[in-house]
């Protein structure tokens, strides 16, 4: 929570722990039948550094799986594939932070994506309400730019038309935050509690 006095015009959302949830545990526990099975799916897939580079655009998945298989045992291989082409059904919508984000667009307010993601991210975005009414979006593994980089920030206002200091930028990641500050932007780290960030929203000049 942080930044300028200038009145707020775009409301800028992650998605992972903003607006969708992202838990590889319970995404794997959809796809195997005992808890060691899914820890050990959840690791090999969603808990490498390798992730960084699926939503970096430099690998896609096919290459992400591949990886895993290589720290999975070969029985789990099958179960791997099916995780990795579908667990983004299993992602669900924060209801709060997408009625706020609802609330926000009725308002006049401008509302926008910027997440850190693959290309099939879309996977997600088909059933999180908010992205439906979105004026724009801005995703890291299409533009082989990612947060906290201030130039994902910058490129996001400048595809838009955006001044960056009539911007608030919501992440559940204080690196991204402080990126979009250095941007020029507000932000504020979501932290669980929509409340707060609607309180935090409303109290801002418009």
């Amino acid at each position: 929570m942080y930044g300028s006095t200038a009145a707020l015009r775009a409301v800028v959302f992650d998605m992972g722990g903003v607006l969708m949830t992202f838990d590889g545990l319970f995404f794997a526990q959809q796809y195997t039948d005992s808890d060691e099975d899914a820890h050990l799916l959840a690791d090999a897939y969603f808990g490498r550094r390798e992730w960084s580079l699926l939503d970096a655009g430099v690998i896609a998945v096919p290459t992400m799986e591949r990886i895993a298989q290589a720290h999975l045992p070969e029985r789990l291989h099958p179960n791997l594939h099916a995780c990795a082409a579908e667990w983004q059904r299993y992602s669900r919508p924060i209801e709060p932070t997408n009625r706020l984000a609802l609330r926000l667009k009725d308002e006049g307010l401008k509302v926008y994506l910027l997440s850190n993601a693959s290309t099939e991210i879309d996977k997600q975005l088909d059933h999180c309400p908010a992205y439906q009414v979105m004026d724009g979006r801005v995703v890291s593994g299409f533009e082989r730019l990612m947060k906290p980089d201030p130039a994902i920030y910058t490129l996001l206002c400048d595809r838009y038309g955006l001044d960056p200091a009539s911007c608030l930028f919501i992440d559940d990641n204080q690196d991204n935050c402080r990126g979009a500050e250095v941007a020029g932007m507000r932000a504020f780290h979501f932290t669980g509690d929509a409340d707060a960030l609607a309180a935090f929203i409303d109290g801002l000049p418009r």
